[in-house]
């Protein structure tokens, strides 16, 4: 008996360390009926959105529905973001429909909508998958690391702004001419006079009845108001008389499960060198996304989690007859706007999603563009973090160009190559402040350490300077570590005996370090300067050891905090010793 209880809590243990359902559990059940109607919306202004990307694709349109019925789900179980929402995106639909544009079926190019194209985008779909599942074997997830939250502001901005300005044609009934976000929104208010003026009201309606619902209070959930409302109002009234354009006919019925079918020998390798490329923008997008909302609300989501939740789903996508998914920032606002705060709402959708394309198509054809267009622009607009770049411009003015600049790049040139820059951006960022990290020197009162400037030339004790470098020791910041060191050396007033490096905030030294570290103690040495450390983690002992730095040999002069240096200091007064070595005491914490 005692064996089968041991038996059950290992396995109750194991099943807890699975990552299923971590971005459902713990269920708040006080939350859940605003998760649901969450979803419920996401559903309502989904449905049509993703049935736009499929023409963005080259894809039929119910596959956009596919998009949002078993990928949504599978990454409601095994994702960890409990905000992230994943289905059809723009930009993965844009470098599908190139990669899929250059590939030759029997010399003949493949056709837009064609079985043929259909395959292949279900092998783009498959491929992505296995690209994010290796890196999930690889741990890349740290990649996302490198996005900061100051260029995330920067990143959300952008995608704002973009997806606003490309609705404004929509809302007012005109053609969207234009190749980018700016251009199609100058094209389209130059066109207000040919306007359509039942579409201009059917915009203006759907607006008033979301920002008054969120007015009156933020639970109400007036996109799905509008919508349906619009939708009633379309049929009864024959909007489409009135030169409004609604969806049309939308064909119902499951997808088709299975695998695609094989591409020949020479459609491989462009295959794959497009799939990559959706690797890329899945990994950085939907990270970016993930920690938006992870910052927001403090919660904690895995990337690798997130990196086999993805690629699972894109395996969905590729053997139920649609196209690669990818983390949604407009979708996740979506949810995140009506209320939810689980992937209780992306089951919810995928639910609705069943019901529609089993038994709802019909209505859902009458509803009118202007409708999508002016959900999807009160979507970018709440995007635009005015109040966060202001923050950060007032409290960092560096990072706030950082911030502006990826925010442009997203509107000009395009969202997945406004992330790249965002990572790349946010990797200068933490280049930079470890370049020129915060050093203090160190003193001690009223039993604890404080900090000062370095230009203040404190001292711990007469004579003694405890110098706090404040981040790990390599090549490209050894030479402020250098000079800030014997300048201290040389201005110190008394006269310097002893210099400690504190070296807390030290993880590693590279090899550059360390021999800037014995060039500074022979330096020290020769001006008649004892040479020091304190609060060394092991990883830096070891080097320190592997080194053999003059004065700290064999660990010889190196202490565990910093009132431990300053009673060694003091006793050595009036003494022969220039400085009592410690008997290898217990490491202490930063300042101890």
């Amino acid at each position: 008996m005692e064996g089968r209880k041991m038996a059950q809590s290992a396995s109750t243990s194991k099943s807890r360390r699975l990552p299923l359902m971590q971005g459902i559990l713990p269920l708040d059940t006080k939350r859940l009926p605003m998760d649901v109607v969450a979803g419920i919306t996401l559903a309502a202004l989904a449905i049509p959105e993703v049935m736009g990307y499929t023409k963005i694709a080259g894809m039929p349109v119910i596959t956009g529905l596919y998009t949002i019925l078993i990928p949504i789900a599978v990454f409601a179980l095994l994702g960890s973001s409990r905000h992230l929402v994943v289905g059809a995106d723009s930009a993965t639909a844009a470098i599908l429909f190139a990669g899929l544009a250059g590939i030759t079926l029997n010399g003949v190019a493949l056709q837009p909508y064609s079985a043929e194209w259909v395959a292949m985008a279900g092998w783009l779909a498959i491929l992505a998958a296995l690209f994010l599942v290796a890196a999930r074997v690889l741990k890349l997830g740290f990649l996302a690391d490198f996005l900061s939250s100051t260029v995330l502001i920067g990143f959300l901005t952008g995608v704002g702004v973009q997806v606003a300005c490309g609705q404004i044609a929509g809302m007012l009934g005109v053609p969207k001419t234009g190749n980018s976000a700016l251009p199609q929104a100058f094209n389209a208010l130059k066109d207000i006079p040919q306007a359509n003026q039942t579409t201009v009201a059917v915009s203006a309606f759907v607006i008033v009845v979301i920002v008054g619902a969120k007015f009156i209070n933020d639970r109400i959930p007036g996109a799905l108001i509008a919508v349906i409302g619009a939708i009633a109002a379309s049929y009864y009234w024959n909007l489409s008389a009135k030169g409004v354009s609604t969806l049309g006919t939308v064909p119902s019925g499951l997808p088709h499960f299975g695998v695609p079918a094989l591409p020949s020998a020479g459609m491989w390798n462009p295959l794959v060198v497009t799939a990559a490329s959706l690797f890329l923008v899945i990994l950085a997008q939907s990270a970016a996304t993930s920690r938006a909302y992870a910052v927001k609300y403090d919660e904690s989501f895995s990337e690798n989690v997130d990196l086999v939740g993805l690629g699972l789903s894109n395996v969905a996508a590729g053997l139920s007859g649609t196209f690669v998914v990818n983390g949604s920032p407009t979708k996740t606002q979506m949810v995140d706007g009506a209320g939810g705060r689980s992937q209780v709402s992306q089951l919810t959708t995928a639910v609705i999603t069943l019901i529609v394309l089993l038994f709802l198509t019909v209505p859902l054809s009458y509803m009118p563009n202007a409708v999508l267009a002016s959900v999807v622009f009160i979507i970018g607009i709440e995007l635009i973090d005015i109040r966060g770049m202001s923050t950060v411009f007032k409290s960092r003015p560096v990072e706030f160009w950082v911030a502006l600049i990826t925010a442009i790049v997203v509107i000009v040139v395009g969202v997945e190559q406004g992330i790249l820059l965002a990572m790349a951006l946010s990797l200068i960022i933490h280049v930079r402040h470890s370049y020129r990290p915060t050093d203090l020197l160190l003193t001690w009162a009223d039993g604890e350490a404080h900090s000062n400037p370095v230009t203040s030339g404190a001292q711990a004790a007469p004579g003694l300077i405890v110098y706090h470098f404040g981040a790990d020791l390599y090549y490209a910041n050894c030479e402020v570590f250098q000079s800030e060191i014997l300048g201290l050396a040389e201005g110190a007033y008394p006269e310097a005996e002893w210099i400690v490096l504190d070296t807390s905030a030290m993880d590693d030294i590279d090899f550059t370090g360390i021999t800037t570290v014995k060039k500074v103690a022979g330096a020290l040495a020769q001006r008649g300067v004892t040479f020091a450390a304190t609060n060394a983690s092991e990883a830096v002992l070891k080097q320190i050891d592997a080194a053999g730095i003059d004065g700290l040999n064999s660990r010889a002069n190196v202490y565990p905090g910093v009132k431990d240096v300053i009673d060694a200091f003091e006793k050595r007064a009036g003494t022969s010793n220039p400085m009592p070595a410690p008997t290898d005491p217990p490491a202490a914490s930063p300042g101890g």
